[in-house]
């Protein structure tokens, strides 16, 4: 009588098995990544045309078509200090064709908003592309020629002193916070509506100081009109070489920047994010995309998806204490 053989299978074809039940399980994902992308992808730009953000969007967008061999559209839908646009791509389709050009507002909205219209963790990092160092600058009027002269004024006057910002909860309004925070200074806030009237009404004296975007007051500083005290990144501006850091001057923690990357809805399968990862890195090392992003006042600082994702929340975290501290609330 020949052997039954056994039904239970041996370790040997229990390990076959399981690769063979692994490689179906990822037949779809696969099968996705190779199809990927077969129609145009939405970069949602979350603020109005013509800004920061939008025209480094404008920047990287046909790149990226040419990269992809589809289009890229640009779509902005402005609302809410970037929430709105954001939770457009919150509620999009993980499934690589809608895409969010992400910035500050990101990591911090969840510290100033007590409700959102997306939630934080709807939101994945694909990349982070570059950044732009933010500017502390006053009137050349004013005899503040130095962060040192800035800080003894304020703390001789306390309260006497104002600055600018371009509204409530921004990353300006935040970076003069965290500068009060670690100054020890008490310094009165003034938000206008919007960066150019900030920068009109320090211009003409009505406050004596703001934190701005080094490329939205690059020409003022170029021409005189204001003047630069220090950049708020951990290392100088190769367009202000000349102008010193927050941190070399004493304040090791402000590493403030206006960054900017592209982000994806969680759930976008991990074969699409690294070939976004593999495309937008090859952008950033060319050398014209490096040079109109210095023209810019940007600079370039490549990272995939998971060190910006470490970036980020390291970002938050930092905001959230800012806004904790300045009892900063937006609803």
């Amino acid at each position: 009588m020949r052997p039954v053989k056994s039904a239970i299978p041996t370790s040997t074809s229990r390990r076959h098995c399981l690769l063979a039940g692994a490689a179906v399980l990822a037949l779809p994902s696969l099968a996705l990544a190779q199809a990927w992308p077969a129609k145009a992808i939405r970069l949602v730009v979350p603020f109005p045309p013509g800004g920061l953000i939008d025209n480094m969007a404008r920047l990287v967008g046909p790149r990226l078509a040419q990269e992809l061999g589809q289009p890229v559209v640009i779509e902005n839908k402005p609302g809410a200090g970037g929430n709105l646009g954001a939770a457009e791509v919150a509620r999009a389709q993980p499934d690589g064709y809608t895409l969010l050009m992400a910035s500050p507002p990101l990591t911090i909205s969840p510290a100033l908003y007590a409700s959102l219209p997306y939630k934080p963790e709807q939101i994945a990092p694909v990349s982070l592309l570059g950044r732009v160092p933010n500017v502390l600058v006053v009137n050349p009027k004013s005899g503040i020629n130095s962060v040192a002269d800035l800080l003894a004024r304020a703390k001789r006057e306390p309260g006497k002193m104002n600055y600018a910002s371009n509204g409530n909860g921004t990353s300006l309004h935040l970076s003069a916070e965290l500068f009060k925070s670690t100054t020890g200074t008490f310094i009165t806030h003034i938000p206008y509506r919007g960066a150019a009237a900030a920068v009109t009404g320090l211009m003409s004296g009505e406050v004596d100081m703001m934190f701005e975007n080094l490329p939205s007051v690059l020409g003022q500083i170029q021409g005189g009109a204001v003047k630069a005290l220090a950049v708020t990144t951990r290392r100088r501006s190769m367009t202000l070489p000349d102008v010193p850091t927050l941190v070399e001057l004493g304040m090791p923690e402000f590493d403030v920047s206006a960054w900017y990357g592209v982000a994806a809805p969680t759930g976008t399968p991990r074969a699409v994010i690294s070939a976004l990862e593999q495309a937008l890195q090859k952008i950033m090392r060319e050398p014209e995309v490096v040079r109109a992003m210095e023209t810019r006042g940007a600079e370039v600082g490549f990272l995939p998806a998971a060190p910006m994702g470490t970036f980020m929340a390291a970002d938050a975290k930092k905001w959230k204490r800012v806004a904790d501290f300045a009892k900063i609330t937006l609803g």
